[in-house]
C-alpha cells in the first residue's frame, strides 16, 4: 500500500447515511429531528424534576437521573451530525471525528447497559431486603456503582478506539450508515484486525451475555419475593417500583433481538443502521414516557416542576 494512498484515505470517510434517495432526505431530516428535540426535551424533563424534587433524592432517581443524563448524551453522539449532513449535502466525516464519534457512542450505549443493571440491583436490594435498603444503598455506594460503571465503559470504548487507530484504510472509504460505528470501520480495514475482533467477543460478551443475565438473575429473585408477599395489594405496589425500570429494560434487548436474531429479507447493512437507530434514537426517545407515565412519583415531581415555572412565568 502506498503511503499516499493511505493518508488520503484516512483523512476522511463517506457516510451513506440511512437513504440514498435524495429526494426522501427532507422527510428523513424531518422525522430524525423531531424524535432528538423530544429526546433533548424529555430527558431534560427529568432529570430537573429530579434535581428539584427533594422527595426524589433517593438511589433509584440518583441512577434514573444519570440514565437519562446517559440517553441524552446518546443521542446528541450521533443524530445532530447526520442531520448536519443532511443540510449540508455532504456525507463526509473526518478520520478523527470518525474515532471520536465511536469512543462516545461505545462509551454512553455501554453506559446505558451497566445503568440498567445497577438499577435492577437497586430494585433488587429495595424489594428483597427493605430494612436493610438504607445502611446498604448509600449515597458513597450508590457514587461508588457510578463511577464503577463510567470507568469500566470508558476503558471498553478506549481500548476500541486504540486498537483503531493502529490499523490502515486502503482504498475504500465508504461506510454503509448514517454515523461512525465500530463494525463497519472494521470492515474497511486492510490490517489484521484479529486483536480488534479479540476485544470485541470479550467486551461484547460482557456486555450483551452477562450483564443482561445479572438483570435476569436479579428479577427472578424480585419475583420470588413479591410472590411471597401476602396482601395483593402489596404485590402491586412491588411490581409498581419496578415497572418503569422493567419496561425499559424490555425495550432496550428486546429491540436488540428483533434486529439481529429474527431472520429479515433486507441486508447486513440495512439491519445494522436499523439498530443503531433503535439504539441511539428510538429508545433515549421512548425511556423518558416510560418513566413520567409508569411511575406516580415521577408524574407529581414532572407537575410540581411545571406548574412551579408556569407560576414564574408573567
Amino acid at each position: 500500500m502506498k503511503p499516499g494512498n493511505h493518508t488520503l484515505s484516512a483523512s476522511e470517510f463517506l457516510l451513506l447515511g440511512l437513504c440514498e434517495q435524495q429526494e426522501q432526505q427532507p422527510l428523513v431530516f424531518g422525522i430524525f429531528l423531531s424524535m432528538y428535540l423530544l429526546t433533548v426535551l424529555g430527558n431534560t424533563v427529568i432529570i430537573l424534576a429530579i434535581v428539584s424534587d427533594p422527595h426524589l433524592h433517593t438511589p433509584m432517581y440518583f441512577f434514573l437521573a444519570n440514565f437519562s443524563l446517559t440517553d441524552l448524551c446518546l443521542a446528541s453522539t450521533t443524530v445532530p451530525r447526520m442531520l448536519v449532513n443532511i443540510q449540508a449535502h455532504r456525507n463526509t466525516i473526518t478520520y478523527a471525528g470518525c474515532l471520536s464519534q465511536i469512543y462516545f457512542f461505545l462509551w454512553f450505549i455501554g453506559l446505558d447497559v451497566f445503568l440498567l443493571a445497577v438499577m435492577a440491583y437497586d430494585r433488587l436490594v429495595a424489594i428483597c431486603h427493605p430494612l436493610r435498603y438504607t445502611l446498604v444503598m448509600t449515597p458513597r455506594y450508590c457514587t461508588g456503582l457510578l463511577v464503577m460503571s463510567l470507568t469500566l465503559t470508558q476503558s471498553y470504548s478506549l481500548t476500541h478506539t486504540s486498537l483503531l487507530t493502529q490499523l490502515s484504510f486502503c482504498t475504500d472509504n465508504i461506510i454503509p450508515h448514517f454515523f461512525c460505528e465500530l463494525l463497519p470501520l472494521m470492515k474497511l480495514s486492510c490490517s489484521n484486525t484479529y486483536a480488534n475482533q479479540c476485544v470485541l467477543m470479550y467486551w461484547g460478551g460482557a456486555l450483551t451475555i452477562l450483564i443482561p443475565l445479572l438483570i435476569i438473575i436479579s428479577y427472578v429473585r424480585i419475583v420470588a419475593a413479591i410472590v411471597r408477599v401476602p396482601s395483593a395489594s402489596g404485590k402491586w405496589k412491588a411490581f409498581s417500583t419496578c415497572g418503569s425500570h422493567l419496561s425499559a429494560v424490555c425495550l432496550f434487548y428486546v429491540s436488540a433481538i428483533g434486529v439481529y436474531f429474527i431472520p429479515s429479507s433486507a441486508d447486513s447493512a440495512s439491519k445494522d443502521r436499523v439498530a443503531a437507530v433503535m439504539y441511539a434514537v428510538v429508545t433515549p426517545m421512548l425511556n423518558p414516557f416510560i418513566y413520567s407515565l409508569r411511575n406516580k412519583d415521577m408524574k407529581s415531581a414532572l407537575g410540581r416542576l411545571l406548574s412551579g415555572r408556569a407560576l414564574q412565568s408573567p
